[in-house]
């Protein structure tokens, strides 16, 4: 079994529900949820002719699929007020080609609340937007919005290093 660097005492994994999302320089209140960042590389297949049982596979296109941030409703309009960039109620169809793309970042904290792993993903814009979700008179549950982020890309930032624990 692989050992933490740091702390080679360790050896249970990070959890996955203390992160936190940060755009436009503040980190956004309330997200409950953060889809995988997830990318594939298409296959590209050939065959040589003197060898005729055998294909080649060479990696072609990456592509980066979107990813989805939910919480629940609130007065906070971040979410909206994103979304309004791509379609704004009232603005004839326009867009905001200035300010429509955003970097975000994505921050994976240990038990203790450090950031332990970040990933910056770039180029971000809302492709889809639920401001409330199914309303039923006889559930128990919390209201949910969500918005389906686009990205051209993702990488880990390696400035954060694996912190010490006590």
């Amino acid at each position: 079994m692989a050992l933490f660097t740091v702390n080679s005492y360790r050896f249970d994994p990070y959890k996955n529900f203390r992160f936190r999302v940060k755009w436009d320089g503040k980190y956004v209140l309330g997200i409950s949820k953060v889809s995988m960042l997830k990318r594939s590389t298409e296959v590209a297949k050939h065959r040589e002719a003197n060898d005729p049982s055998t294909a080649r596979h060479m990696p072609t296109t990456t592509s980066f699929e979107p990813i989805t941030l939910e919480r629940g409703v609130t007065h906070d309009p971040e979410f909206e007020n994103w979304a309004n960039l791509i379609y704004a109620p009232g603005a004839g169809g326009t867009i905001s080609l200035k300010n429509f793309r955003k970097d975000i970042t994505i921050e994976l904290l240990n038990e203790n609340g450090v950031v332990a792993k970040a990933y910056n993903v770039y180029r971000c814009w809302v492709s889809e937007y639920h401001a409330l979700p199914d309303l039923d008179a006889n559930a128990n549950a919390v209201a949910i919005e969500m918005i389906k982020l686009e990205n051209e890309g993702w990488d880990r930032d390696l400035a954060i290093v694996e912190p010490t624990q006590t």
